[in-house]
């Protein structure tokens, strides 16, 4: 048994399962070398075998102190997640988070340039268009200049966090009028990101397609897409777009 437990009054009090569990260490490098640890899993019970020699009054003076802070730890547990909690409290949120990151860039960012294809229907650009009052043409290529931000902003934004920052790097503009080599979705892989993409498109012109203004869908994809806490929402920035002609290569 673990030193935490090894105590002989909290031997009646931890459970088969629980010795069971504990009886097969989690092997980890620590800064001494190769460790042996238990599974954050498993405090609960841990804390609870204190409380239940605690409350049976077997615990001698010195020991009330340990269950005290099981206690402690056994309420905290209940509102914050333990493998969070233990994250945090080693220093480890970091490296998760970047690991994480990781992952989801893996998923979503293609290894390779893959080839041109529309993945923008018309729809979109139909009803994007009627909602800020301008002409539409659909055999025609120019688009306004505000067109290539508002796509941004309604679209490659509202993926997982860190994929526009990577869309940024792997095609960065090249032109003082902000135009990029190459379409951003060209980045995004067939089996994550271009599913994705297809679906948060769709999802976006059914609302413009609800709302008989641009006022009304701003209102709609704020409430069905909020921004992070403490990020300005969508009206005060697509405000803000310039709307002075010009070509827009984002989509």
């Amino acid at each position: 048994m673990p030193v935490f437990l090894s105590v002989a009054m909290l031997e009646p009090f931890v459970p088969p399962s629980l010795r069971l569990a504990l009886s097969e260490p989690v092997v980890f490098r620590g800064r001494g070398g190769q460790r042996r640890g238990v599974d954050a899993i498993l405090l609960p019970e841990i804390c609870e075998a204190w409380l239940k020699a605690r409350d049976a009054g077997v615990l001698q003076p010195q020991q009330y102190r340990i269950a005290e802070k099981a206690d402690i730890l056994k309420r905290t547990l209940a509102h914050v997640g333990i493998t969070a909690l233990v994250d945090e409290a080693t220093g480890y949120q970091e490296v998760r988070d970047r690991h994480e990151l990781h992952r989801i860039l893996e998923a979503y960012i293609a290894k390779e340039l893959l080839p041109w294809t529309k993945r923008f229907p018309e729809e979109f650009f139909r009803q994007l268009f009627r909602l800020r009052g301008w002409q539409y043409s659909p055999v025609s290529v120019k688009r306004p200049k505000a067109v290539g931000r508002i796509m941004s902003e309604l679209i490659y934004e509202k993926l997982p966090d860190g994929v526009i920052e990577e869309l940024g790097r792997r095609n960065p503009v090249v032109s003082d009028d902000g135009r990029r080599r190459h379409r951003h979705h060209r980045f995004l892989t067939d089996e994550v990101g271009h599913p994705h993409l297809d679906k948060h498109i769709a999802s976006v012109t059914a609302l413009m397609r609800a709302s008989s203004s641009w006022q009304g869908f701003k209102r709609l994809f704020d409430r069905a897409f909020p921004p992070p806490v403490g990020q300005e929402e969508l009206p005060g920035i697509l405000e803000q777009v310039d709307e002075a002609g010009g070509n827009s290569q984002v989509g």
